[in-house]
């Protein structure tokens, strides 16, 4: 009854991105599993699995492929996105299912294809025989045929939207949504909130760099801690040309800049090459000129 139910019920075609994205959840879930399995001998010898990798990737997807495609006609992305595989070579529109010859020839297809090409790539990679050559000069020369020909698929596919792989096409094996597909309820919440927030990170992109962040600092220190709120022990500093007003050090090769206030060379030739708009942090006046000070700092006097 229920076999008979599942032959009567019409395909629904599916979507050429569906398809393409199907291929892509199983190429993410492969990468996945794989990754969980090595993840396992991190802890064992380094390269222990190096000369048997094809055979266990092999077995891994065989196991799926019997999880999947032999138990429920589906891969997993496949499932994810509500998609099946259907049996076109049948006559007939409804659906019908994958026979055991082509679930079996998927198999030989797809994992048997890559085991045989990895370990082909392993047999020949060394091998300096001419008769290992001229072999592995066929298994070039087919493995490059075979990808002109998936090629060649994928735009065929593009273009009517049947058969994704060059297996699907040879199997006759076609890609039908399980259920009928409603009609799709589109929230725009969501759409406009990321579009508010990329145009405002847009903004602040292009705004910022037009910001002289530098000066500003410099002119909200000069506003939050002016001349006349210094104690008179920074003021004394200051009068005597002790404290370099940059860093706050004794002053290495003191200028001036047209105010009462001292700086070290390197200090202020710095930060005028950065913003020629400079200004002092502790008077906010502006740079008129760079001159040294006019009389001499004895060195007695920073031990006084």
């Amino acid at each position: 009854m229920a076999s008979s139910a599942e032959n009567g019920k019409c395909v629904n075609p599916v979507l050429r991105i569906s398809q393409l994205d199907a291929l892509e959840l199983n190429k993410a879930l492969e990468q996945l599993v794989w990754s969980q399995f090595t993840s396992c001998f991190h802890g064992f010898k380094p390269g222990i699995m190096a000369h048997f990798e094809p055979e266990v990737k092999a077995f891994l997807w065989l196991l799926m492929w019997r999880f999947t495609i032999y138990s429920k006609n589906a891969t997993v992305g496949q499932a994810i996105l509500n998609i099946q595989y259907k049996n076109n070579l049948s006559q007939t529109e409804k659906y019908q299912p994958l026979s055991k010859q082509q679930k079996l020839w998927y198999l030989i297809l797809t994992v048997g294809g890559r085991w045989l090409e990895e370990r082909c790539y392993d047999l020949f990679s060394n091998r300096q025989l001419q008769s290992f050559c001229r072999i592995k000069h066929y298994l070039n020369f087919g493995t490059g045929l075979l990808k002109l020909c998936g090629l060649l698929n994928f735009l065929i596919f593009l273009q009517k939207g049947t058969f994704a792989t060059l297996t699907e096409r040879i199997l006759g094996i076609r890609s039908v949504f399980c259920k009928p597909q409603s009609a799709r309820q589109i929230g725009f919440e969501y759409m406009n909130r990321e579009l508010l927030w990329h145009g405002f990170a847009e903004f602040l992109i292009y705004l910022l760099p037009l910001i002289n962040v530098q000066k500003l600092k410099l002119k909200i220190s000069s506003w939050a801690l002016p001349i006349a709120g210094l104690s008179n022990s920074e003021n004394t500093l200051t009068d005597h040309c002790k404290e370099c007003s940059l860093c706050g050090e004794w002053p290495t090769m003191p200028h001036t800049i047209g105010c009462s206030h001292v700086f070290c060379y390197y200090c202020i030739k710095s930060n005028y090459l950065f913003d020629m708009y400079f200004t002092c942090p502790k008077c906010g006046s502006e740079v008129q000129s760079i001159q040294p000070l006019k009389y001499r700092i004895e060195m007695t006097e920073l031990h006084t």
